[in-house]
């Protein structure tokens, strides 16, 4: 609690400056182009409060999984790959079925958004990976079991992308706490390590915000949006929890791959 109240209570006055500059009005929602504004700062306060937390001398960024050697990076690149190869099949399965159909017009858009979401995409993992799987897992694990905890800080990680958008978010909440138990294994996989979540994470977003901002697919609704992703979000159907469970189970059955590094 005193982490998140910290957290938000640092980042109040900035966003209070930020909605001011970008005249957002509280009774509107708030537009897709005034979020990453908002975000920004917010993400990257975050590591600010879990450092100052650790330099009390309570627990250090390793106890966290965050390790400050090259192989990281090595972890880092087999999640971020697992991730989109995981994605990958499931559309290739949907196209397949005829549930959806590519838009190759449309291809040459990737080219131009590749890096900054890219780069959105890292910090996004990276951020999430530190509170969620990181600072949260480790700090409730003192007070309850592990499984418990993987458990409360999943839901936490669940409900709280509910701040941004409540129509949306609401169907995807199954999926997005199967999500977050999907990287506290990817975690342990990596010996307690955070970087084949942070990559893992990483490529879900990249390659989803990538589909979204080039409008690569457009779905033919052949079948119920509860198979291909109520309001087109892949983890409000069964497509994207077969994508989860399908990284989940690459960890699972073949654990050396976690190990190469």
């Amino acid at each position: 609690m005193a982490f998140f109240i910290a957290w938000v209570g640092c980042w109040l006055p900035i966003a209070a400056v930020i909605a001011i500059a970008l005249k957002w009005q509280p009774q509107k929602a708030l537009q897709p182009e005034q979020k990453l504004p908002l975000l920004i700062p917010l993400y990257l306060l975050a590591p600010l409060i879990i450092w100052g937390m650790s330099s009390l001398g309570l627990r250090s960024l390793f106890d966290y999984g965050l390790v400050a050697n090259i192989s990281i990076f090595s972890s880092l690149l087999l999640g971020f790959t697992l991730g989109v190869m995981s994605l990958t099949i499931v559309f290739i399965g949907q196209f397949w079925l005829g549930w959806c159909q590519w838009q190759e017009s449309n291809f040459q858009l990737i080219l131009p958004n590749l890096l900054p979401i890219l780069l959105i995409a890292l910090l996004v993992g990276a951020i999430e990976e530190l509170v969620f799987r990181g600072f949260l897992l480790t700090e409730l694990a003192r007070e309850y079991p592990i499984w418990l905890a993987a458990i409360i800080s999943s839901l936490i990680f669940a409900l709280l992308h509910l701040v941004w958008e409540q129509r949306e978010t609401i169907p995807q909440l199954p999926g997005l706490w199967l999500m977050g138990m999907v990287l506290v294994f990817a975690r342990f996989a990596d010996r307690g390590n955070l970087g084949i979540a942070w990559g893992l994470h990483a490529g879900w977003v990249w390659a989803i915000a990538t589909i979204d901002t080039a409008g690569l697919i457009t779905y033919t609704d052949k079948v119920s949006e509860w198979l291909t992703g109520k309001n087109k979000k892949p983890l409000a159907g069964l497509a994207g929890i077969i994508c989860v469970l399908l990284a989940g189970g690459v960890l699972w059955f073949f654990p050396n791959i976690a190990r190469i590094n």
